[in-house]
Parts: structure tokens; sequence; C-alpha cells
């Protein structure tokens, strides 16, 4: 690769550099704290574009890296220390539980071209999908309704439906009870 090539002015943030510059300056003294308390956390993402359901538990030190590209459905759980990082659109659906350490990456580079350039895929969570803690989600990967990614595991392809993933990378161990 030839970092001097690279090159990523096509990319669009989504928003004005003020609006991410202020993101950035909230997220770093308040929203990603040890500050307790979900509800303040909640209306922090709203106000800078995320979709937020009711009942939506956001634990400390969770990182957020573009509010706009987020959605979260009812009575989902974030825990602390997660970091989404959501150059893509990130969705998480209703009664899910994302716990701590948890990476969600929505992008990632070229290997293949010597100009190393930026590649963004979104990430589909369905609804209850428990996603373990320090797990790491790769860019594009869906994991479908009732699926599990077990401690420390890697999604790097999409996870069927109501079924336990386990491993680096994670793979099918068992069905899941609903």
């Amino acid at each position: 690769m030839k970092l001097d090539q690279y090159n990523n002015s096509n990319f669009d943030r989504g928003k004005p550099w003020a609006v991410e510059a202020l993101w950035r300056v909230i997220e770093g003294i308040l929203f990603s704290s040890w500050l307790p308390g979900s509800g303040w956390r909640r209306i922090c993402l709203r106000v800078f574009g995320a979709t937020i359901g009711q009942g939506v538990v956001i634990k400390p030190r969770v990182r957020i890296k573009f509010p706009w590209r987020l959605t979260i459905g009812d009575h989902s759980w974030i825990g602390e220390s997660v970091w989404i990082d959501n150059l893509a659109r990130v969705s998480i659906g209703d009664h899910c539980c994302i716990s701590q350490g948890v990476y969600i990456c929505t992008g990632s580079h070229r290997w293949d071209k010597s100009s190393f350039d930026l590649e963004v895929k979104p990430v589909k969570i369905n609804n209850q999908v428990w996603i373990c803690a320090n797990s790491t989600v790769a860019p594009g990967v869906t994991l479908m309704e009732g699926s599990v990614l077990t401690l420390a595991s890697l999604a790097n392809c999409d996870c069927d439906a109501w079924t336990i993933y386990s491993g680096v990378p994670a793979s099918k161990f068992k069905p899941r009870q609903s």
C-alpha cells in the first residue's frame, strides 16, 4: 500500500463540520463520560439526529461516531464502553442487548488497492439479538432476529436467526431457544 495516495474526499460525513465538531465536544466531555443516566444520553442522541426508541438504556463510556447514522429500537440496552463506529448506518432493533466492550465497525480499507481506499458498509442488528461482551461486528454484517454472538467473538458474516455464534471468526454453535 502507498498511504500517500490515500484520498477519502468522496466520503460524505453526513452533517456539516460544525455539527460534527459540536458532537465531538459533547461526546468527549459528557456523553462518553462515567456519569450515570440513560435519559440525558437518549436526548443528546436525538438532538444530533439519532432515532432512539422507548425504554433504551445507554450505559456510561459509550462512544458513537455519527449519531445521525444510528437507529435503536425499543427496550434495547447499550452496555458500558460500547463503541459504535458508524461511518455508515447502524440499525439496532427492539429488545437487543449490546453488552459491555462491544465494537460495531462499519468502515475498513481496500487491501487490494495500493491507495488503501476507504470502504463503508452498514450494520443491521435485528430484534432480540444479544451481542455478548467484547465482541466485534464487522462492516456489512446483518445479525438476524434472535441471534447471539458469544463472548469475545467476531461476526464477519451474517448470522442466522435464533442461532448462537461463537469464536474468531464466529461460526454456528447451536440453536437458540426463543
